[in-house]
Protein backbone atom coordinates (compact mmCIF):
# COMPACT_ATOMS: atom_id res chain seq x y z
CA UNK A 1 0.00 0.00 0.00
CA UNK A 2 3.13 2.60 -0.76
CA UNK A 3 2.23 3.72 -4.52
CA UNK A 4 -0.28 6.68 -5.25
CA UNK A 5 -3.42 5.47 -5.36
CA UNK A 6 -4.82 6.22 -8.98
CA UNK A 7 -8.02 6.89 -6.96
CA UNK A 8 -6.31 10.29 -5.60
CA UNK A 9 -5.16 11.30 -8.81
CA UNK A 10 -8.53 10.85 -10.39
CA UNK A 11 -9.57 13.37 -7.24
CA UNK A 12 -7.27 15.53 -7.62
CA UNK A 13 -7.82 16.09 -11.46
CA UNK A 14 -10.87 18.32 -12.18
CA UNK A 15 -11.98 16.84 -15.64
CA UNK A 16 -11.08 13.16 -15.88
CA UNK A 17 -11.68 10.70 -19.07
CA UNK A 18 -13.48 7.45 -18.78
CA UNK A 19 -10.31 5.43 -18.82
CA UNK A 20 -8.39 6.91 -16.48
CA UNK A 21 -12.04 6.76 -14.10
CA UNK A 22 -12.19 2.64 -14.46
CA UNK A 23 -8.24 2.24 -14.46
CA UNK A 24 -8.75 3.86 -10.82
CA UNK A 25 -12.11 2.04 -10.21
CA UNK A 26 -10.11 -0.73 -10.83
CA UNK A 27 -6.70 -0.25 -8.26
CA UNK A 28 -9.06 0.49 -5.69
CA UNK A 29 -11.38 -2.07 -5.73
CA UNK A 30 -8.10 -4.55 -6.28
CA UNK A 31 -6.45 -2.85 -3.25
CA UNK A 32 -9.42 -2.92 -1.09
CA UNK A 33 -9.83 -6.74 -1.98
CA UNK A 34 -5.87 -7.18 -1.15
CA UNK A 35 -6.20 -5.33 2.37
CA UNK A 36 -9.51 -7.38 3.28
CA UNK A 37 -8.38 -10.55 2.03
CA UNK A 38 -5.21 -10.67 4.11
CA UNK A 39 -7.34 -9.09 7.64
CA UNK A 40 -9.89 -10.90 7.69
CA UNK A 41 -8.92 -14.54 6.23
CA UNK A 42 -9.01 -16.38 8.89
CA UNK A 43 -13.36 -15.09 9.32
CA UNK A 44 -14.36 -16.91 5.88
CA UNK A 45 -13.45 -13.79 3.50
CA UNK A 46 -15.57 -14.48 0.35
CA UNK A 47 -15.42 -10.85 -1.64
CA UNK A 48 -15.73 -7.40 -1.98
CA UNK A 49 -18.56 -4.98 -3.15
CA UNK A 50 -18.59 -1.85 -3.64
CA UNK A 51 -21.29 0.39 -4.53
CA UNK A 52 -21.36 4.18 -5.35
CA UNK A 53 -23.78 6.83 -4.29
CA UNK A 54 -24.44 10.49 -5.07
CA UNK A 55 -23.61 10.86 -1.22
CA UNK A 56 -21.78 7.87 0.25
CA UNK A 57 -19.78 4.61 -1.24
CA UNK A 58 -21.20 1.59 0.44
CA UNK A 59 -18.35 -1.37 1.09
CA UNK A 60 -19.94 -4.87 1.47
CA UNK A 61 -18.09 -7.37 2.75
CA UNK A 62 -18.90 -10.69 2.09
CA UNK A 63 -18.25 -13.51 4.69
CA UNK A 64 -18.85 -16.79 6.11
CA UNK A 65 -18.49 -16.06 9.71
CA UNK A 66 -19.86 -12.37 9.97
CA UNK A 67 -19.99 -11.87 14.03
CA UNK A 68 -16.22 -12.59 13.62
CA UNK A 69 -15.89 -9.53 10.90
CA UNK A 70 -18.40 -7.03 12.84
CA UNK A 71 -16.05 -7.71 16.23
CA UNK A 72 -17.64 -7.02 19.56
CA UNK A 73 -20.18 -4.48 19.53
CA UNK A 74 -19.39 -3.80 16.26
CA UNK A 75 -15.34 -2.65 17.04
CA UNK A 76 -13.56 -4.47 14.59
CA UNK A 77 -15.81 -3.10 11.73
CA UNK A 78 -15.47 0.67 12.60
CA UNK A 79 -11.49 0.21 12.53
CA UNK A 80 -12.24 -1.00 9.32
CA UNK A 81 -14.09 1.83 8.35
CA UNK A 82 -11.75 4.33 9.94
CA UNK A 83 -8.78 2.34 7.86
CA UNK A 84 -10.57 2.82 4.50
CA UNK A 85 -11.57 5.81 5.08
CA UNK A 86 -7.51 7.34 5.42
CA UNK A 87 -6.46 4.75 3.25
CA UNK A 88 -8.40 6.04 0.56
CA UNK A 89 -8.13 9.80 1.31
CA UNK A 90 -12.31 9.41 1.76
CA UNK A 91 -14.00 12.34 3.57
CA UNK A 92 -15.57 11.78 6.99
CA UNK A 93 -18.78 9.55 6.93
CA UNK A 94 -18.68 9.26 3.01
CA UNK A 95 -17.70 5.75 3.42
CA UNK A 96 -19.81 2.98 5.28
CA UNK A 97 -18.72 -1.24 5.91
CA UNK A 98 -21.73 -3.61 6.05
CA UNK A 99 -20.68 -7.28 6.43
CA UNK A 100 -23.08 -9.83 4.68
CA UNK A 101 -23.63 -13.56 5.35
CA UNK A 102 -22.26 -15.70 2.17
CA UNK A 103 -25.86 -17.27 1.46
CA UNK A 104 -24.06 -21.07 0.35
CA UNK A 105 -20.20 -20.70 1.13
CA UNK A 106 -20.25 -24.27 -0.71
CA UNK A 107 -20.64 -22.96 -3.49
CA UNK A 108 -17.52 -19.70 -2.95
CA UNK A 109 -14.50 -20.68 -4.32
CA UNK A 110 -12.54 -17.92 -1.98
CA UNK A 111 -14.07 -19.92 1.24
CA UNK A 112 -12.87 -23.21 0.24
CA UNK A 113 -9.93 -22.19 -0.85
CA UNK A 114 -8.99 -20.47 2.45
CA UNK A 115 -10.77 -23.84 4.17
CA UNK A 116 -8.10 -26.15 2.25
CA UNK A 117 -5.35 -23.46 3.16
CA UNK A 118 -5.82 -23.45 6.94
CA UNK A 119 -6.46 -27.77 6.86
CA UNK A 120 -2.69 -27.59 5.09
CA UNK A 121 -1.55 -24.94 7.38
CA UNK A 122 -2.86 -27.85 10.16
CA UNK A 123 -0.80 -30.70 8.83
CA UNK A 124 -3.66 -32.58 7.13
CA UNK A 125 -2.59 -34.94 4.47
CA UNK A 126 -2.84 -33.48 0.99
CA UNK A 127 -5.21 -35.94 -0.88
CA UNK A 128 -6.74 -36.09 2.40
CA UNK A 129 -8.07 -32.14 2.50
CA UNK A 130 -8.52 -32.19 -1.25
CA UNK A 131 -10.86 -34.89 -1.27
CA UNK A 132 -12.86 -33.38 1.60
CA UNK A 133 -13.18 -30.04 0.07
CA UNK A 134 -14.35 -31.46 -3.10
CA UNK A 135 -17.21 -33.70 -1.63
CA UNK A 136 -18.10 -30.88 0.59
CA UNK A 137 -18.74 -28.55 -2.62
CA UNK A 138 -20.80 -31.21 -4.85
CA UNK A 139 -22.65 -31.68 -1.90
CA UNK A 140 -23.58 -28.25 -1.59
CA UNK A 141 -25.02 -28.51 -5.22
CA UNK A 142 -22.02 -27.27 -7.69
CA UNK A 143 -22.57 -28.67 -11.22
CA UNK A 144 -18.12 -29.87 -11.23
CA UNK A 145 -15.33 -28.58 -9.58
CA UNK A 146 -11.33 -28.97 -10.05
CA UNK A 147 -8.76 -28.50 -6.93
CA UNK A 148 -5.13 -28.41 -8.56
CA UNK A 149 -2.14 -28.53 -5.36
CA UNK A 150 0.99 -28.03 -6.72
CA UNK A 151 4.45 -27.28 -5.10
CA UNK A 152 6.99 -29.94 -2.80
CA UNK A 153 3.95 -32.14 -1.53
CA UNK A 154 6.07 -34.78 0.16
CA UNK A 155 9.23 -35.02 -1.44
CA UNK A 156 11.95 -32.71 -2.48
CA UNK A 157 10.46 -32.62 -6.05
CA UNK A 158 7.28 -30.31 -7.14
CA UNK A 159 4.78 -32.01 -8.90
CA UNK A 160 0.99 -31.16 -8.88
CA UNK A 161 -2.13 -33.20 -8.35
CA UNK A 162 -5.84 -32.23 -9.29
CA UNK A 163 -8.73 -33.31 -8.18
CA UNK A 164 -11.86 -32.74 -10.24
CA UNK A 165 -15.51 -34.09 -10.14
CA UNK A 166 -18.72 -33.39 -12.35
CA UNK A 167 -18.94 -31.19 -15.06
CA UNK A 168 -16.71 -28.14 -15.80
CA UNK A 169 -16.48 -25.88 -18.60
CA UNK A 170 -12.96 -24.19 -19.75
CA UNK A 171 -13.80 -21.71 -22.49
CA UNK A 172 -16.06 -18.74 -23.95
CA UNK A 173 -18.57 -16.67 -22.19
CA UNK A 174 -20.54 -19.23 -20.22
CA UNK A 175 -16.81 -20.11 -17.96
CA UNK A 176 -17.03 -16.72 -17.41
CA UNK A 177 -20.75 -16.50 -15.88
CA UNK A 178 -20.70 -19.99 -14.29
CA UNK A 179 -17.22 -20.60 -13.45
CA UNK A 180 -15.96 -19.53 -9.59
CA UNK A 181 -12.25 -19.97 -9.12
CA UNK A 182 -9.58 -18.64 -6.54
CA UNK A 183 -6.24 -19.15 -5.97
CA UNK A 184 -3.99 -19.24 -2.68
CA UNK A 185 -0.53 -19.69 -1.53
CA UNK A 186 0.22 -21.69 1.99
CA UNK A 187 3.46 -21.11 3.19
CA UNK A 188 5.02 -24.72 4.43
CA UNK A 189 8.43 -25.67 6.35
CA UNK A 190 9.30 -27.02 3.27
CA UNK A 191 8.25 -24.20 0.45
CA UNK A 192 5.52 -22.53 -0.73
CA UNK A 193 2.53 -25.21 -1.80
CA UNK A 194 -0.20 -23.50 -4.72
CA UNK A 195 -3.44 -23.65 -4.58
CA UNK A 196 -6.32 -23.53 -6.92
CA UNK A 197 -10.11 -23.87 -6.88
CA UNK A 198 -12.67 -23.89 -9.59
CA UNK A 199 -16.51 -24.59 -8.71
CA UNK A 200 -18.84 -24.68 -11.77
CA UNK A 201 -22.08 -23.57 -10.21
CA UNK A 202 -26.07 -25.30 -11.33
CA UNK A 203 -28.33 -22.83 -13.64
CA UNK A 204 -30.74 -21.09 -11.18
CA UNK A 205 -33.69 -18.92 -12.66
CA UNK A 206 -33.92 -16.84 -9.88
CA UNK A 207 -30.58 -15.61 -10.10
CA UNK A 208 -29.79 -16.57 -6.39
CA UNK A 209 -27.37 -19.57 -6.46
CA UNK A 210 -26.67 -19.50 -9.75
CA UNK A 211 -26.59 -17.72 -12.80
CA UNK A 212 -29.93 -16.77 -14.66
CA UNK A 213 -28.33 -17.67 -18.30
CA UNK A 214 -29.14 -21.05 -19.30
CA UNK A 215 -25.72 -23.09 -21.13
CA UNK A 216 -26.32 -22.23 -24.79
CA UNK A 217 -26.18 -25.94 -25.60
CA UNK A 218 -29.08 -27.06 -22.74
CA UNK A 219 -31.61 -28.74 -24.56
CA UNK A 220 -35.23 -28.93 -22.34
CA UNK A 221 -37.57 -31.72 -24.35
CA UNK A 222 -41.02 -30.54 -23.73
CA UNK A 223 -43.70 -33.74 -22.93
CA UNK A 224 -45.65 -33.98 -25.83
CA UNK A 225 -49.64 -32.98 -26.23
CA UNK A 226 -52.10 -35.23 -26.26
CA UNK A 227 -53.77 -35.05 -29.39
CA UNK A 228 -57.46 -35.47 -30.55
CA UNK A 229 -58.85 -38.65 -31.96
CA UNK A 230 -59.82 -37.66 -35.24
CA UNK A 231 -62.72 -39.37 -36.79
CA UNK A 232 -62.50 -42.21 -39.05
CA UNK A 233 -62.70 -41.15 -42.43
CA UNK A 234 -66.20 -42.02 -44.55
CA UNK A 235 -67.82 -41.53 -48.28
CA UNK A 236 -71.27 -40.06 -48.24
CA UNK A 237 -72.81 -41.24 -52.02
CA UNK A 238 -74.93 -38.06 -53.23
CA UNK A 239 -75.76 -39.59 -56.76
CA UNK A 240 -79.85 -40.49 -56.79
CA UNK A 241 -80.44 -43.77 -57.16
CA UNK A 242 -82.97 -44.88 -59.42
CA UNK A 243 -86.50 -46.21 -58.93
CA UNK A 244 -87.20 -49.29 -59.95
CA UNK A 245 -90.87 -50.39 -60.93
CA UNK A 246 -92.03 -53.07 -59.14
CA UNK A 247 -92.03 -56.97 -59.85
CA UNK A 248 -94.84 -58.79 -60.40
CA UNK A 249 -94.82 -61.75 -57.74
CA UNK A 250 -95.48 -65.43 -58.75
CA UNK A 251 -98.26 -67.04 -57.52
CA UNK A 252 -97.47 -69.45 -54.25
CA UNK A 253 -97.18 -73.07 -55.55
CA UNK A 254 -100.72 -74.71 -52.81
CA UNK A 255 -99.51 -77.55 -51.10
CA UNK A 256 -100.18 -80.70 -52.29
CA UNK A 257 -103.22 -82.93 -49.97
CA UNK A 258 -102.39 -86.18 -49.27
CA UNK A 259 -104.49 -88.76 -50.82
CA UNK A 260 -106.76 -90.98 -48.65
Amino acid sequence: FFYKSLLQVAKMATQMSKKRKFVADGVFKAELNEMLMRELAEDGYSGVEVRVTPTRTEIIILATRTQNVLGEKGRRIRELTALVQKRFNFAKDSVELYAEKVANRGLSAIAQCESLRYKLLGGLAVRRACYGVVRFIIENGAKGCEVIVSGKLRAQRAKAMKFVDGFMIHSGQPARDYVDSAVRHVLLRQGVIGIKVKIMRDHDPTGKVGPKTPLPDAINILEAKEEEQLAKPHSVCRIPKKVEPPQAQAPMAQPVQPVA
